[in-house]
């Protein structure tokens, strides 16, 4: 007896009515595979009609990116702690006031003086909060942080994959492009930081939880006691719009996400096409070929991350900032995003705007590496289509 043949199955269609193929080998249309369920599909089928179960496995992308962030904020949450407080100007009025004191100039610095002031100043702060604060101060809003991680990372990557997967199959027949990169990740940058910027206030309020000096009569205090508190606060004295602050500056952090995800897509391309060229050419795997099949993506995920955060890294300044509690007199100093930018150029020049450069490379890169790293192993071991 004959085998019967592959089935699939049709958007519209009866679950329990498979599409057959023709009987006739003659007819019988190409069978293609689904990038999204691994089902087989008829190639024949009209644009956009076949979809297989869409968004089947698209939970997938949400928990792979959810677990990927989280893991990779709790490994590198020291160095987040001193990203924040370097950004602000409360820590740098203090550094510059440091400065001042041994002598050393503040303006007219090159990028290469900048950078060693910056790891200078990393190494210094680190050592400092954990001699006066404690070993707990560098995990301080910890906890906001990871709380924005999970729904941040997922809405990301759940918009970028599914967002790419949809462009692609209805606006360039199935096939990817830079372009259609461009889209999913500014969709992504978008969606992510439109449902997430609450979060990441609180977490930068709690981090920068200490009052200027005149409120403090000299000595630092803290301000908020937990998230909730820091909430209640802000709702009180600034209103709802008091937890959207930086919410420009986070718009212009899309560049920045989706730079990167161009980047990484354009880098795992070469990867592909290097592994291709090694088995048509039907050598042996040298040890170096080994290595970087298991961490060329970590590696093109840090690289990507590495040149996307150094070209667009002033709006991470400018976004924490513009999330500073107002002064005393509750007007705050920075009211926009182009004012934060000039007004920060014209006090503290080009370091200012590259404040706490150097300890967000050392977190985000390793960051992006982890994240992306487990994003892909965990797609590949529920079999998902990246």
């Amino acid at each position: 007896m004959a085998q019967p043949q592959p089935a699939a199955f049709v958007a519209g269609h009866d679950d329990r009515k498979p599409f057959q193929q023709s009987p006739k080998p003659a007819e019988r249309a190409a069978l293609v595979q689904s990038r999204e369920t691994g089902d087989i599909l008829p190639d024949c089928s009209p644009q956009g009609e076949v979809k297989a179960l869409p968004f089947a496995k698209s939970w997938v992308h949400m928990m792979a990116g959810g677990v990927g962030g989280m893991t990779a904020a709790t490994m590198t949450a020291p160095l987040d702690v001193l990203k924040t407080r370097l950004q602000s100007d409360i820590y740098q009025a203090q550094l510059r006031a440091a400065r001042l004191a041994k002598g050393q100039a503040l303006t007219g610095l090159n990028p290469a003086r900048a950078a060693l002031y910056h790891l200078t100043d990393t190494l210094e702060i680190l050592g400092t909060v954990y001699r006066t604060e404690g070993s707990r101060a560098l995990f301080k809003g910890l906890g906001p942080n990871l709380v924005g991680i999970v729904p941040a990372r997922s809405i990301n990557f759940f918009v970028y994959g599914n967002g790419k997967r949809v462009i692609s199959e209805y606006w360039n027949r199935g096939q990817e492009a830079p372009w259609v990169h461009l889209l999913a990740g500014v969709a992504a940058g978008v969606a992510t930081s439109t449902a997430t910027n609450p979060i990441w206030m609180v977490k930068t309020r709690l981090q920068l939880d200490k009052n200027v000096s005149e409120r403090s009569g000299g000595i630092m205090q803290r301000q908020y006691r937990n998230s909730y508190d820091c909430v209640r606060q802000i709702l009180r004295d600034e209103g709802i719009r008091g937890l959207y602050k930086g919410m420009s500056a986070s718009y212009l952090g899309v560049a920045e996400s989706t730079l990167q995800w161009m980047l990484y897509e354009q880098m795992k391309v070469s990867l592909a096409r290097r592994e291709d060229r090694i088995q048509r050419s039907g050598r042996e795997k040298t040890w170096w070929d080994h290595t970087v099949e298991w961490t060329g993506k970590a590696g093109a995920a840090g690289g990507a991350k590495l040149i996307a955060a150094i070209l667009a890294y002033p709006h991470e300044v400018a976004r924490t900032r513009l999330r500073q509690a107002p002064l005393d007199n509750a007007q705050p100093k920075y009211t926009g995003l182009i004012q934060c930018f000039k007004l920060v150029w014209k006090e503290e020049g080009f370091i200012g705007l590259y404040g706490g450069l150097t300890p967000h490379l050392m977190r985000t890169v390793p960051s992006a590496a982890i994240m992306f790293g487990m994003y892909e192993g965990i797609l590949r071991l529920f079999n998902t289509p990246a």
